[in-house]
């Protein structure tokens, strides 16, 4: 591919911007190093000539940078910050011309060094093999971890490759055999195996979960198995509920039988099952329990005898432990400050994550899903579960069972994407074409929806114009701010909280005009006021204190992205 020289124009912003020297011309591949004053902000100008393909590097040797894309009017191309010092890399496609702007800012407002290269300035590859190199370059280096890649349309490879590294260790390099943790595109397979266990009569999707869980107790509605396996439960979701705890959900273990207490002490439902959609990792292991129970058999060897070895899915394995051993698989990668460590597994995830496997495999589980005539279960098994279910007023959602349906640019697509503590992954299907797109990495900054992005390039044929799946922002609404409490008002809601749900503690205290939520093995994190009198929001936390009669501060209900409702009662000041 042809490289095309570039011309940045180097202008710094800050508070005594008239003393900067003036714009510096430099050629692409030329380093340009600097230093951000405390709270500076540098900007660097990339002439646009057409449709572009930018790729850049900034090393960081203080301390984590942000970097931000922008092109006329301010229009945001990219949002770019590593945690951990090293180099961030990061790209753009860009359809304008004139002006991209690269603006590099230290997000702790403290001074630090930097060194920034424009690694690659090219035309925008018409060629769709090309276009995917250039969407996974920012992965694609021997020292980052990186992942694998697959294309397919009737039964056609289009396009396949690993990028980066498999194991920065031992310098392995990722391949397209590579077995990666799924995180929560595994739960396909459970929805699978549920719905396998129906056909052969051993449960029904109408059954109370009691009927092959008795130990858990009645929560005010009836839990059914369909609920589970379509996120309309009700259900605590386990991972958002303990880390409210002082547990450490990305280090610690969690055995599986711990979600069966979890579900025990969880005092009553959120919603009535089939009226929201909760996106829960609760309910699929719970439904990975009841395969067990009603196959004699652990999950980990249903998945390998009904589906992975039927199929010949040689490199797919379904890790019940994270100590399990899984030959020649990527290792996971999280950025520290120090640059990239390793990362273990999710504990207690089997059911609704913990399988490993390859691209090549996943083009055979899923051309086996799209196929009229299945190698494994039924047509009708797939056909319901990429079939919208429905809540209980008769409106569908958006997702089936196991997997989201819905549609890009006016094709159908069936998909789910997976996150583990390092690990991502995407399977798209496009059912009406009978074609696919997966992606796998290792690397926790790895954004997996990349997969749409290529399926856009490879299938653009059977796609419109205008992507029906795009967001609405819909207008803000204008809200009326809270008076922050001070002083004495602030103090009452200061003092030592306890969750008998949680067998778990939070205290807060007062510092000056501001209230810091203190947790033994978590760092104070400050809590702000949120929108409502008495609710404050900090830690991905949202806390509504309950006052009794007399205006006594007597407790809060905490809340996080898919759990909420969870009392703390107040038990000194």
């Amino acid at each position: 591919m042809r490289l095309r020289l570039a011309t940045l124009a180097v202008v710094a912003f800050s508070a005594t911007a008239a003393a900067q020297p003036p714009a510096t011309p430099l050629k692409s591949g030329a380093p340009v190093s600097g230093r951000l004053a405390a709270k500076d902000t540098v900007r660097y100008a990339i002439a646009l000539r057409d449709s572009t393909f930018l790729l850049g590097s900034i090393t960081q040797p203080d301390q984590p940078l942000a970097v931000r894309l922008l092109a006329a009017g301010n229009q945001v191309r990219g949002r770019f910050e590593g945690p951990g010092v090293g180099a961030l890399r990061f790209s753009a496609v860009s359809g304008d011309t004139g002006t991209l702007t690269v603006e590099v800012t230290a997000p702790s407002g403290r001074a630090a060094g930097y060194s920034l290269t424009l690694l690659r300035h090219e035309p925008l590859a018409r060629n769709p093999a090309r276009r995917a190199d250039q969407l996974l370059a920012r992965y694609d280096a021997p020292d980052m971890p990186g992942g694998e890649v697959r294309v397919w349309r009737g039964g056609k490879v289009l396009y396949t490759k690993g990028f980066g590294m498999a194991d920065l260790r031992h310098n392995i390099p990722y391949r397209t055999n590579t077995p990666t943790n799924l995180g929560s595109t595994s739960k396909q397979f459970t929805a699978f195996a549920v719905l396998l266990q129906a056909e052969r009569g051993k449960l029904s999707l109408e059954d109370d979960i009691r009927t092959h869980l008795p130990e858990l107790p009645f929560l005010g509605d009836t839990v059914r198995i369909k609920h589970l396996i379509t996120h309309q439960s009700g259900l605590r979701e386990f991972l958002n509920l303990l880390a409210m705890s002082d547990r450490q959900i990305m280090d610690d273990r969690i055995d599986r039988t711990e979600l069966l207490e979890i579900v025990r002490r969880q005092p009553r439902l959120q919603n009535v099952p089939g009226t929201e959609f909760n996106y829960n990792n609760t309910a699929f292991g719970l439904a990975a329990l009841i395969v067990e129970r009603t196959s004699g058999q652990a999950i980990a060897d249903f998945f390998r005898d009904e589906v992975f070895v039927p199929l010949g899915m040689t490199r797919t394995m379904a890790r019940a432990d994270r100590a399990m051993i899984i030959p020649n698989a990527a290792m996971g990668y999280v950025a520290r400050p120090s640059g990239f460590g390793e990362a273990v597994d999710l504990s207690g995830a089997l059911g609704a994550g913990g399988i490993y496997t390859t691209v090549e495999d996943l083009q055979v589980w899923a051309e086996a899903m799209l196929s009229p005539t299945p190698r494994v279960g039924s047509r009708k098994i797939f056909e319901t579960m990429t079939t919208n279910s429905r809540f209980n007023d008769g409106k569908p959602s958006a997702y089936g069972m196991g997997v989201f349906v819905d549609e890009q640019r006016g094709l159908k697509r069936i998909q789910h994407g997976g996150a583990d503590v390092a690990h991502r992954s995407m399977l798209a299907l496009y059912p009406t074409i009978n074609a696919g797109v997966s992606v796998q990495s290792n690397n926790a900054g790895f954004a997996s929806n990349v997969a749409f992005d290529i399926a856009s390039v490879f299938f653009a044929d059977a796609m419109r114009g205008v992507d029906s799946t795009a967001a609405v922002s819909a207008p803000a609404r204008p809200a009326t701010p809270v008076a922050a409490p001070v002083g004495d008002a602030l103090a009452a809601f200061a003092g030592r909280y306890w969750s008998d749900e949680l067998e778990s503690s939070m205290t807060i205290v007062q510092r000056g005009d501001t209230l810091l939520l203190r947790q033994r093995r978590h760092e104070d994190a400050p809590l702000k006021p949120g929108p409502k009198t008495d609710t404050f929001e900090g830690r991905t936390l949202t806390l509504s204190f309950e006052r009794d009669r007399n205006g006594e501060v007597i407790g809060f209900y905490a809340a996080n992205a898919r759990t909420r409702d969870v009392r703390f009662a107040r038990v000194r000041p």
